[in-house]
């Protein structure tokens, strides 16, 4: 059934300028749970305005709110922002928590003719859910070309006037009383990271829950020995997928096996590196050994490398033999190169799959279906370098904010696939944000048999999504006071 289209369309008197203020709003109903969900889908855009009241760009969202709910105080809001930085939230909207989806197989693979169907695993029978795309992102842009780069792009530009943006939104749909989610994947965890202490500190926004789906490092330090060893436990889930582990690992379940190479990479594989060329022959022998029997690849191979292993050598070397790269987001995917010798993969088969099927369904589904109109580009991927990416300290900002807020939960859903936001580092970042392990009772780590972008399988987009529905829920304390 074709959505109701009400209120006031997109200004359309230039079509290939972004009206910095605009918003068309459609009602539809979808099947969650077996329950029917109606709701109103408000595609548009909301100015960032300077100190001065100057706009300085239209930030473009999608704003999905259920329509039968009579109490918008105590509906949960979900915030949501995909990564890059440079690309939109595309990815998430249509792809693991929005009422609509793109079509693609169980696996994740691109489907033609395309399209989109119901999601029957939306979050949105518990909470509505606004998907932001920071400026040159998707249809969001400077408000004209002299605006200096500088104001949106970098790693703290970017968290200060996302969260005014926010503070705004907020107002204009009287959200103040909802309590609010923040989403974030991939370099979006940077952003809510960063963003959930600029809201409390700059914006007097207390959120309930932050959730970082394929993490990045967050700012916090690794370099060395401990950034060389955190990739093992990935390279052995990868392997594992592919059947290259011996037989006695490779006979065993996924989960039975991590823990074991986990334990090694901490244990033995760290302080061998740490203790470099000291480190006596025949040790780094036993070592390269274990590594080799975890990794899928050599002992000469993982020894002419001196026992690091950089992530890409790991994607040109595994399958090697057979013809073929793996994907650097999702090592399920493979790539052909021209040559199967050389020592980094030619392209990301996984990224060029997932362009594949989002670029036409977002494009249909905004247009066509949401009614937004302009003759502006979508951008997948937009223009935002040079990224500042000095004073990073996102990971300690997050801690912070749930330091001084005792509401404040945090969910990580990693995909043991993920060879660009590995799951094992992933693990490590909670463990140094809470050093002193006072927080851990608010802190939760989940993990699921696909890449990056987990939700593409079919599996674990059904389990994803309960992962998040039960957070949500969790993490609401209804009239417990906030108190130590």
């Amino acid at each position: 059934m074709p959505p109701k289209v009400a209120a006031k369309p997109a200004d359309n008197n230039n079509a290939i300028r972004l009206a910095l203020d605009s918003s068309v709003t459609t009602s539809n109903a979808i099947t969650i749970k077996g329950q029917r969900v109606p709701y109103t889908a408000t595609a548009g855009t909301i100015p960032v305005w300077d100190e001065n009241g100057k706009p300085l760009a239209g930030v473009f969202y999608s704003y999905y709110e259920r329509s039968d709910v009579k109490d918008l105080a105590a509906r949960p809001l979900v915030i949501s922002f995909n990564g890059g930085p440079g690309t939109s939230s595309v990815w998430m909207e249509i792809g693991y928590t929005g009422p609509r989806m793109l079509k693609i197989d169980d696996e994740g693979y691109p489907i033609q003719p395309y399209g989109l169907r119901d999601n029957p695993h939306s979050i949105l029978d518990v909470a509505d859910i606004v998907y932001v795309d920071p400026v040159n992102t998707g249809f969001s842009r400077p408000a004209d070309k002299d605006i200096p780069p500088a104001t949106f792009f970098g790693v703290n530009a970017d968290i200060k006037y996302l969260a005014g943006w926010i503070s705004t939104f907020v107002s204009r749909y009287k959200r103040w009383a909802s309590p609010k989610f923040l989403i974030g994947e991939s370099y979006g965890t940077t952003r809510v990271s960063g963003l959930a202490l600029e809201l409390q500190n700059n914006q007097w926004m207390y959120l309930n829950g932050v959730i970082l789906v394929s993490p990045t490092d967050l700012g916090i330090d690794r370099n060395g020995p401990v950034d060389a060893a955190l990739s093992l436990p990935y390279y052995a889930a990868t392997a594992w997928y592919h059947k290259k582990l011996p037989a006695d690992l490779q006979s065993k379940d996924l989960t039975a096996v991590l823990p074991e190479v986990e334990t090694f990479t901490i244990n033995e594989l760290l302080p061998a590196l740490a203790k470099g060329g000291s480190l006596t022959d025949a040790d780094r022998t036993a070592i390269a050994a274990k590594m080799s029997r975890y990794s899928g690849l050599s002992q000469q191979f993982i020894i002419q490398n001196n026992l690091e292993i950089l992530p890409s050598a790991f994607w040109k070397e595994l399958l090697r033999d057979k013809g073929y790269t793996i994907g650097r987001l999702d090592s399920r995917y493979l790539g052909i190169d021209r040559k199967d010798a050389g020592i980094t993969p030619d392209y990301n088969a996984e990224l060029n799959s997932w362009l594949h099927a989002f670029t036409p369904a977002i494009n249909m589904y905004l247009r066509d279906e949401l009614k937004y109109k302009t003759d502006l580009k979508y951008y997948m991927f937009g223009p935002v370098s040079p990224w500042d990416r000095t004073n990073d300290h996102t990971g300690e900002n997050l801690r912070q904010a749930i330091a001084e807020n005792p509401f404040l939960h945090v969910l990580v859903q990693s995909g043991y696939f993920d060879g660009a936001c590995d799951y094992f580092n992933a693990k490590y970042s909670l463990w140094q944000i809470d050093v002193a392990g006072k927080l851990k009772g608010r802190l939760s780590w989940e993990g699921y048999r696909s890449g990056h972008m987990m939700y593409l399988r079919k599996e674990d987009l059904a389990t994803a999504n309960q992962h998040l529905r039960d957070f949500i829920l969790k993490a609401i304390p209804g009239d417990k006071p906030a108190r130590y």
